[in-house]
């Protein structure tokens, strides 16, 4: 009962999968160590073409679709998060933005950084009030000549500290707000007015940060603006839908390397003369990680492949992201259980995954977000 991926995919993931582990798990316990990304880590997945694998072949990038992308991530997210977070940099909602509706003039200044890893960004949507309601949002942006003053502030904007620009949602129109009155900014590091005032490191691995920005009297011209003004919050609602089958994907890549861990660990631990694996009760916690296994990538696979093929799947990504943020935490704890001592001592991969899967129940919308979309969509349709 497993999905069957197209011969391309397939000769995909077993690439995917030598490149991290020769690349990327052997730099796993010094990242832990530093909290840092080490700098050659972006310009390497540069140079193998994975930050441009979904923006179009006419700016430079490989053309493909969600699916692809999505698989990256999967395998990127067997090793550590932060390789899914920054690879997402590439082929997220900025670039793939910037690529739609940019001018040549933005294309030309912040693609090719963006694909060659020489080059970070961020989005910053979330503010202090708002949180999932982005209605409440209050950062606005006034017409000037010649472009555009932004006051507000935003904040758990992953990577803001460490970003050479940053896409900035704010209210452009106070009377339509989100109906037409919300626009895009990029906004270059060093700006005026322009300030991270705030850098917090979460229950996750310390390389994982999360920024607050500031903007006071910040002032962009006019060739700031990505896209129409009035287009930014549909610019940003566009991104929910990829951006949470991006999350699903992550969710299965880590809970497929847990499970892999806790069988080895199971073969090889003996307790009272007989290894774990032999035990009913550890059997049961393997069985049932593979169950939710199996279900994840049948719902997520199949979502995906539907997309790609154009098809409208309506709240599908609500419900794959939901379950599979749940499913990580569910294998996580078993993982942990089965691993015993090491389970929950640092500088082992199984108590930092523990730790950093939490976050998926949060990111991208909350499972209660998720649930309350899920139910709507379920009410409309049997009224």
């Amino acid at each position: 009962m497993r999905f069957e991926l197209s011969p391309e995919l397939t000769q995909m993931r077993e690439a995917l999968r030598k490149f991290v582990r020769a690349e990327l798990e052997p730099l796993e316990k010094g990242i832990d160590a530093s909290g840092e990304l080490p700098p050659q880590v972006l310009p390497l997945l540069g140079k193998h073409g994975y930050l441009a694998m979904r923006l179009p072949v006419e700016v430079g990038g490989a053309g493909m679709g969600l699916f692809p992308y999505c698989l990256m991530l999967e395998e990127f997210s067997r090793s550590h998060r932060i390789f899914g977070l920054i690879a997402s940099g590439g082929g997220g909602l900025t670039p793939i933005a910037i690529a739609r509706h940019g001018t040549p003039e933005q294309r030309h200044k912040y693609l090719t950084g963006l694909m060659k890893g020489t080059m970070r960004t961020a989005f910053a949507l979330t503010e202090p009030a708002g949180g999932s309601d982005n209605s409440a949002m209050t950062t606005r942006a006034d017409k000037v000549e010649g472009g555009w003053v932004i006051h507000g502030r935003k904040h758990y904007i992953n990577g803001a500290h460490e970003a050479d620009f940053i896409v900035v949602i704010a209210i452009t129109d106070p009377v339509k707000r989100t109906r037409g009155g919300v626009t895009a900014f990029l906004v270059d590091r060093g700006t005026p007015g322009f300030n991270i005032t705030r850098v917090d490191t979460t229950m996750g691995s310390d390389v994982i940060k999360l920024a607050e920005i500031e903007l006071d009297n910040c002032k962009v011209p006019d060739s700031a603006v990505l896209g129409n003004a009035g287009q930014g919050f549909d610019l940003a609602k566009g991104s929910l839908r990829d951006g949470r089958m991006a999350v699903s994907c992550s969710c299965i890549g880590t809970a497929d390397r847990m499970l892999e861990m806790s069988a080895q660990y199971a073969k090889t631990r003996v307790t009272f003369g007989k290894p774990l694996a032999e035990r009913q009760a550890i059997q049961w916690m393997l069985a049932d990680s593979e169950v939710d296994l199996v279900a994840a990538r049948a719902m997520v696979y199949e979502t995906l492949r539907q997309i790609d093929a154009g098809v409208d799947v309506g709240t599908a990504p609500s419900v794959c992201k939901l379950y599979c943020s749940e499913m990580v935490g569910r294998v996580a704890d078993r993982a942990v259980q089965i691993h015993g001592g090491m389970g929950i001592v640092q500088g082992y991969p199984i108590e930092r995954m523990y730790r950093d899967v939490r976050h998926y129940r949060i990111g991208e919308g909350s499972s209660e977000i998720q649930r309350m979309l899920i139910a709507r969509d379920v009410l409309k349709r049997t009224s």
